[in-house]
C-alpha cells in the first residue's frame, strides 16, 4: 500500500503534524489485556516504586505505538509505513490521576528514499524528558 500523500510533493524539512496523547492508567490497563503483558510495573505504583520507578510505567510498545500514529496519520494509510524503530530512552510515568501523562509528538521528513519512500524522524516527550530516541518511520509514498 502506499500513502495518499505525493512523494514529489514532500520534501526534506516536511513537518508531520504533532500530536498530543494524554496516557492515563485505564490506557495500561487496557494494553494490558491487549497485549498479554501483565508485568505489575505497568498497573501496581506500589511495586513500580519499589524497584526503583518514579510510579506506574507505561510499557514501551504503547509509547512506541501512541508516536506511530503521527506518521500513519499523517500518511494517510497505516499500510504506507514500512518500517519502524525507536530506542526507548526513558519511561513514560503514568500518575493516578484524572490526567495522566502527555505524551507530546512531532515528526519531520528527514530524508527522501529511493523507490518513492522518505523517512519521517519523530521527537516524542513527557514534559522536558525525551522518551524515544533514534525514533524512525519509512513510509512510502505515491
Amino acid at each position: 500500500m502506499t500513502a495518499k500523500l505525493n512523494y514529489d510533493d514532500v520534501q526534506v524539512g516536511t513537518e508531520v503534524p504533532a500530536q498530543t496523547f494524554q496516557v492515563q492508567r485505564v490506557n495500561l490497563i487496557q494494553y494490558c489485556g491487549a497485549s498479554g503483558d501483565f508485568n505489575v510495573i505497568h498497573w501496581n505504583e506500589r511495586v513500580a516504586t519499589s524497584v526503583g520507578l518514579p510510579n506506574v510505567i507505561a510499557h514501551g510498545m504503547f509509547t512506541m505505538a501512541e508516536a506511530g500514529r503521527v506518521v500513519t496519520d499523517w500518511a494517510g494509510d497505516p499500510g504506507a509505513v514500512v518500517e519502524y524503530g525507536v530506542r526507548f530512552s526513558s519511561p513514560v510515568a503514568v500518575p493516578d490521576d484524572d490526567k495522566g501523562a502527555t505524551l507530546q509528538v512531532s515528526g519531520k521528513v528527514a530524508e527522501k528514499l529511493d523507490g518513492n519512500r522518505v523517512a519521517v524522524d519523530l521527537d516524542a516527550r513527557v514534559g522536558d524528558s525525551r522518551v524515544l530516541a533514534k525514533a524512525r518511520a519509512v513510509v512510502q509514498l505515491a
